[in-house]
């Protein structure tokens, strides 16, 4: 059995017991229990996208950590003319852990 969920507006495919570094949750401290939107819910054969029927069906997670990602350098250069500019990124992550996924009602 395995969801598609939405997280900061991203998607991630989860099932019971996997570990997904998704967008931070500012709110969320570690040991929490997350409650994540369910978008498509895959149980053996049976496929549920209703969005109705998955209104009432919420992922939980609990959250593991928060932690920052890989250093992105960004450099903006124009030849000629002396322009250069450097960025950088780090990227704000929190890494949870599937718990439960409830079976959906129909």
């Amino acid at each position: 059995m395995y969801a598609i969920v939405r997280s900061g507006g991203r998607q991630h495919k989860v099932a019971v017991g996997d570990i997904v570094e998704i967008d931070k949750i500012p709110t969320a401290k570690v040991g929490d229990t997350v409650e994540l939107s369910t978008l498509l819910l895959v149980d053996g054969d049976s496929v549920t996208s209703d969005p109705w029927v998955l209104a009432g069906v919420k992922v939980q997670a609990e959250v593991v950590d928060h932690h920052k990602g890989q250093k992105i350098d960004i450099l903006r250069y124009k030849s000629k003319t002396g322009y250069r500019r450097r960025q950088g990124h780090r990227q704000q992550y929190t890494t949870i852990k599937v718990t439960s996924i409830p079976s959906a009602a129909k």
